[in-house]
C-alpha cells in the first residue's frame, strides 16, 4: 500500500518540478519580452509584469511542495545528525509534523484568501486575482500529503536515500 502511495506522490512531485521549470522558462521569456519592448521598441507591454508575478507565485509554491517530497529544503542538520538514532528519528518526525501543520495552514488560509479576492480582476491580464493565489491551498494540500507520506515511511522504518539526513 505504501509503495503505491509512494509511486503516486513521486509522479506528483515530478509533475510539480516539471511545471515549476516550465514556469521559470515562460517567466524568463516574458521578462525578456518586457526588456526588449522597453529598450528596443520604447513600448513595454503592460501585461508582462503581472504575468511574471503570477507565474512566480505558481512555480515557487510548486517548488515548495516538491521540496517536501524530495527533502531538499534548507535546514541545519549537523545537530540532529549528532544525536542518537531514536532522538534523531523523533526530531525528524516532529519536523514533519510541523511541516504538515504548515501545509494545513496554507490550505485553510490560502482558501480564504482565494475566496476573498476571487471577484477582483487583474486589469492587465483580465483574470481573477484568486487565480494568482490558487497555488497556496493547492501546494498546502500537497505539502501535507508529502509530509504524511514521509511520516509513514519514517514510522515503517523505510527512510529512502532522499530522506537520509534531511529534515
Amino acid at each position: 500500500m505504501l509503495d503505491r502511495f509512494a509511486a503516486v506522490t513521486r509522479w506528483l512531485s515530478r509533475l510539480l518540478m516539471f511545471a515549476g521549470a516550465a514556469g521559470i522558462a515562460v517567466m524568463t521569456a516574458i521578462i525578456g519580452w518586457q526588456v526588449f519592448g522597453r529598450y528596443v521598441l520604447n513600448a513595454s507591454p503592460a501585461w508582462t509584469e503581472q504575468a511574471a508575478l503570477v507565474l512566480m507565485v505558481w512555480f515557487v509554491m510548486f517548488g515548495a511542495a516538491a521540496g517536501v517530497h524530495e527533502g531538499f529544503h534548507i535546514r541545519i542538520g549537523v545537530f540532529v545528525e549528532a544525536l542518537p538514532l531514536r532522538i534523531r528519528t523523533a526530531c525528524r518526525a516532529l519536523a514533519l509534523l510541523i511541516i504538515a501543520a504548515c501545509g494545513v495552514a496554507l490550505v485553510i488560509w490560502g482558501t480564504q484568501l482565494v475566496l476573498a479576492v476571487w471577484s477582483h480582476v487583474i486589469p492587465t491580464l483580465g483574470i481573477s486575482r484568486g487565480f494568482a493565489y490558487m497555488p497556496l491551498p493547492v501546494s498546502g494540500g500537497l505539502i501535507t500529503l508529502f509530509a504524511i507520506e514521509r511520516l509513514a515511511e519514517l514510522a515503517a522504518g523505510r527512510e529512502r536515500g532522499r530522506m537520509e539526513g534531511r529534515v
